[in-house]
C-alpha cells in the first residue's frame, strides 16, 4: 500500500507573468493539471520551482494556492531548506500555517557542514515541527553529500520519514535502501534512475519530467510499484529522451522551455536563470515533436 509521499510527486515549476511577478492563475492551473493526471503528491518551491529567487511571501502563497486547489486530494510537500538552520525552522512553521502536509528540506549549501553538522541541522528542524520531513540530498548543487550512515541516523528521528536521493551515485542509493528501516521512504531525485532505484527498494520519484507528462510518469511508477518492471521499462524507454533533454542546460530552464512550447505557461525566468540557448531549444523541440507533445491545445 502506498503511504503519503510515495509514488510520483511532481517538482513543480514556478510560472511568472510578463512583468516578472508570480502567475497565481498558472500556479493553480498547473497544480490542477497534475492532480487530474493522477500524480500522488505535489512538491512546490523546490529547485525546479526556482526557490532561490522567490521571496518568502511568494513561497508561502504558492503553497497556499496548491493546498486550496488540492483540497485534500493529494498532499503538498513544500520546499523548506537552506543553509541557516534558524531560518529553515521559521520557514517550516510558516509552511505548516499555510497548510503544507510535509517538508522537503535540501541540505545546507555553500557552508558545507560535516556529517555531524548535517545530523544536528535536521534534528533541530525535526524537533521544531510536527510535519513529516523528507531530506533532500543533491550534492551536485549543494557541494554537500549525506552519507548512508548519516541517513540511517536521521531515519531514527520519528518525523524524518525519507530522503530524496539525487547524488547520482547508484551504489550509494543501493546502500541507503539496504540500510534504512523498511518504512523509511527512499525517493529518486533524478527521473532517469527512478526505475533502477525502485528495483532495489525505492518508493518513487520527485520528478521534473512529470511537469510535462504527469500521466506517463505516474504510470511508470505505478507499474514499478506493482512489480511489473516490463511495463515500467517500456514507458521508461519511450520517455527517456525527454528525461535527458530536461537537463541539456541547467534545470529548470529546459523544462520551462518545453512547457512553454506545449502551451502550458509563459517562458519567463528570474535572473540569474535565462532561457536555453537556441541550439538547446531546437533539441528540446525535436524531442517534443518525437513524443507528439506539440499538437495539444494550450490549457486555459
Amino acid at each position: 500500500m502506498r503511504t503519503p509521499f510515495t509514488g510520483c510527486g511532481t517538482a513543480l515549476v514556478t510560472p511568472f507573468t510578463r512583468n516578472g511577478s508570480l502567475d497565481e492563475a498558472a500556479v493553480r492551473r498547473l497544480g490542477r493539471r497534475q492532480i487530474d493526471a493522477g500524480v500522488h503528491f505535489l512538491v512546490p518551491v523546490g529547485t525546479t520551482g526556482e526557490n532561490p529567487t522567490l521571496t518568502n511571501a511568494e513561497r508561502l502563497r504558492i503553497v497556499e494556492i496548491l493546498v486550496d486547489e488540492a483540497n485534500g486530494r493529494v498532499p503538498i510537500l513544500a520546499g523548506a531548506g537552506g543553509y541557516d538552520t534558524r531560518e529553515v525552522i521559521h520557514l517550516a512553521a510558516d509552511m505548516q500555517k499555510v497548510g503544507a502536509q510535509g517538508l522537503l528540506s535540501v541540505t545546507p549549501y555553500y557552508n558545507k557542514p560535516t556529517q555531524e553538522g548535517l545530523f544536528q541541522h535536521y534534528r533541530a528542524i525535526a524537533a521544531s515541527t510536527p510535519l513529516p520531513i523528507i531530506v533532500y540530498n543533491v550534492p551536485g548543487r549543494t557541494g554537500c553529500n549525506i552519507e548512508p550512515v548519516t541517513v540511517v541516523r536521521l531515519s531514527e528521528i520519528p518525523n524524518i520519514i525519507g530522503i530524496k536521493e539525487a547524488s547520482g551515485n547508484m551504489t550509494q542509493m543501493c546502500e541507503v535502501c539496504r540500510s534504512v528501516p523498511s518504512d523509511f521512504i527512499v525517493l529518486s531525485g533524478d527521473d532517469a534512475v527512478t526505475l533502477p532505484l525502485m528495483a532495489v527498494g525505492g518508493r518513487g520519484i520527485i520528478s521534473v519530467v512529470s511537469n510535462e507528462i504527469p500521466s506517463d510518469t505516474t504510470r511508470l511508477v505505478e507499474a514499478a510499484e506493482r512489480g511489473d518492471f516490463a511495463a515500467a521499462r517500456a514507458i521508461h524507454t519511450r520517455i527517456m529522451p525527454l528525461m535527458q533533454i530536461n537537463f541539456v542546460e541547467s534545470s529548470p530552464g529546459p523544462v520551462k522551455c518545453a512547457m512553454a512550447a506545449m502551451g502550458l505557461l509563459e517562458e519567463i525566468y528570474r535572473l540569474p536563470l535565462v532561457a536555453p540557448r537556441p541550439e538547446s531549444k531546437e533539441k528540446i523541440l525535436n524531442v517534443l515533436r518525437d513524443l507528439n507533445l506539440l499538437n495539444k491545445p494550450a490549457l486555459t
